[in-house]
């Protein structure tokens, strides 16, 4: 019911999202393994964990627009940031340290410690009486350890929003619609996650490109005389950056794949 501004700052948002998010996906399935979710429970707690991350991200959002409606200058400090993962990112792409594995948070330690934590699932319960004890059960944990871990992704993902719309609205219904296709998508492209290994060098130009957008329009608030980027430019960059990382990491895989193949051929 938008006009075409609010259309394009809301597909462009929830591209962004969605992209980031992919991110979460890989963080997911550590989780999944290090907890050894049983398949038939792993629905629900995909479920669960996205809707404890977005009631937080929606807490972010609330802030965020709180913070850019009574100080302009923030966009300074979301552009610097989002540049600076951006180098981050090519960084650690670029090294040849394996992937590291999850680590639970301080919060989860602490609520584990506090009211221990079950040693094997019990279907779908979250709580267990033990003893006369209240304790957690591993399903609980589990989604627990889902929706905290998304905070840390929430960083980079709602400043980056906030680069291409400061409309509230729009940027949790670009959050909520990109959270919620997660449970779909770790099931749907479980297999193809590994083969993205130029994902992170498309997801680092897109936040740097997005983190000099937030730079500009911030001096352009000050009355700087600088050009601002439009939001269908935005658009057509953000795509196309996606659409060349998946192209270049399906044909690195699939070279990959061959000189593998032909190794073990010779071995042979």
């Amino acid at each position: 019911f938008g006009d075409s501004r609010s259309a394009g700052e809301f597909f462009a948002g929830y591209i962004t999202e969605k992209s980031l998010s992919v991110d979460n996906l890989f963080v997911f399935v550590l989780i999944m393994a290090k907890f050894s979710v049983p398949s038939h429970l792993q629905q629900r707690v995909l479920l669960i964990g996205v809707l404890i991350a977005l009631v937080l991200r929606a807490i972010f959002i609330a802030a965020g627009a709180a913070i850019i409606a009574s100080f302009s200058w923030v966009f300074y400090i979301f552009g610097a940031f989002l540049i600076y993962t951006a180098w981050k990112l090519i960084k650690e792409a670029s090294s040849d340290e394996p992937d590291e594995e999850y680590e639970e948070n301080r919060l989860l330690k602490s609520i584990e410690q506090r009211f221990g934590v079950a040693d094997r699932y019990h279907d779908t319960k979250l709580f267990l009486r033990v003893n006369g004890k209240r304790v957690l059960t591993p399903l609980m944990v589990v989604m627990l350890a889902i929706g905290t871990t998304d905070v840390l992704f929430a960083l980079d993902s709602i400043p980056a929003i906030f680069g291409l719309t400061q409309d509230p609205y729009i940027v949790f219904t670009a959050n909520a619609f990109a959270l919620m296709g997660l449970r779909q998508l770790y099931f749907l492209i479980g297999g193809l996650l590994r083969k993205l290994v130029h994902l992170s060098y498309g997801l680092s130009v897109i936040l740097g490109f997005i983190g000099v957008k937030l730079i500009l329009h911030a001096l352009h608030e000050s009355g700087v005389h600088v050009p601002e980027i439009s939001i269908p430019v935005s658009l057509a960059v953000i795509c196309g950056v996606l659409v060349i990382t998946t192209i270049t990491s399906l044909v690195a895989s699939r070279r990959k794949a061959a000189a593998e193949e032909e190794k073990s051929v010779k071995v042979r």
